[in-house]
């Protein structure tokens, strides 16, 4: 009998787990991109800070970049998880494999581990600040209402795509808010909010926080474009106004190759005007000119179950574009501080 009881506790400890592991097929670069991504824009927020140059490594931007990694990494699976729980009559058409469509967990279960996961998003937040709670609270609510009611209620041509990108700014957002409310209040635009409590904003981080805003909404929406030609019959069934259920699929696929077309300007601009090198710059157009070319593949495709597999593909490749930019920030960002970390110990012997 006690047997018994510890097989059964041991089950219900580790089902969980284990459900998450195979609940998606994460490959395990994108894993670890998420890392990259996250401590990549809080770290590319600091270091635009300084006009006259990088500056080496300070002992307490350690604190906001750990906590903004766990904030976003909790909030993307919340948010995923929350998608599977309102796409479930989408999922059932274009996605019956996924959790819940296929019967591996139901939606009150699946409902669950979303609040555990989102509670976690907030606690880790509001010890970055309550500034960064406030925009985790915003993007939570506007992600719960667009996912559940607003994309199936709301007429607007390609409304559903032209908004849930808006979500993923929350990643440069967030990453230049840990910073502005992590640092004594030492920059040229300083005020403080009641609850909110203080920011202080660099005037230099301005233009590099609204480039990097810019580039993840065109690169995030270039993917989903293509995604929404894959799934468009069930987006077509509910009522869901993609660019592709608007415009049709063909002017879907060339308005996804502008938008990503775009963000590769961004991307440039981003470089062009800010502390980012050509560690960052080569790979960026090597990467972006591979992902035009693919995507260039879906506007010569003119069999249209073909373009709804290809729309599939291109839609992982948008995504991993956007992905390995924010890695290729990251690792311009850490080899530039660890560079001037050697500088400072040079000068401190000499």
């Amino acid at each position: 009998m006690e047997q018994k009881t510890e097989s059964k506790k041991e089950f219900f400890l580790t089902r969980p787990v284990r459900f998450l592991i195979h609940w998606r097929p994460f490959p395990p670069y994108e894993l670890i991109c998420y890392v990259l991504m996250f401590a990549g824009a809080t770290m590319f927020a600091w270091a635009t800070m300084f006009v006259d140059g990088i500056h080496p490594f300070s002992i307490e931007i350690i604190k906001p970049i750990f906590l903004t990694i766990a904030t976003l990494y909790s909030g993307f699976f919340a948010a995923l998880i929350w998608n599977d729980i309102t796409d479930t009559d989408i999922d059932i058409v274009v996605h019956p494999t996924r959790a819940i469509p296929s019967g591996h967990i139901s939606s009150k279960k699946f409902f669950a581990i979303a609040l555990v996961f989102s509670a976690l998003t907030f606690l880790f937040a509001v010890l970055i600040s309550p500034w960064c709670l406030l925009l985790v609270g915003v993007t939570a609510l506007f992600v719960a209402f667009h996912n559940k009611y607003l994309k199936k209620i709301i007429k607007l041509p390609a409304y559903s795509e032209i908004f849930t990108p808006v979500q993923w700014l929350a990643v440069p957002l967030i990453g230049f808010f840990a910073i502005f409310t992590a640092l004594p209040a030492t920059g040229d635009i300083n005020f403080s909010v009641p609850v909110l409590g203080y920011l202080s904003i660099h005037r230099a981080q301005l233009l590099p926080m609204f480039l990097l805003v810019l580039f993840t909404y065109f690169a995030d929406d270039a993917h989903d474009i293509a995604e929404g030609i894959h799934d468009v019959e069930g987006d077509r069934r509910l009522g869901v106004k993609t660019y592709a259920t608007s415009f049709g699929e063909k002017n879907a696929v060339k308005i996804s190759f502008c938008m990503l077309f775009i963000s590769g300007l961004l991307g440039i601009l981003l470089w062009f005007f800010t502390i980012l090198s050509l560690i960052f710059l080569i790979p960026f157009v090597i990467l972006w000119f591979y992902t035009l070319d693919q995507f260039y593949q879906l506007i010569k495709t003119a069999d249209d179950l073909q373009r709804k597999h290809l729309g599939k593909i291109m839609g992982k490749k948008g995504y991993d574009y956007l992905l390995l930019s924010f890695s290729l920030i990251f690792l311009d960002v850490f080899l530039q501080l660890i560079n001037a970390e050697y500088l400072h110990w040079i000068n401190s012997i000499v």
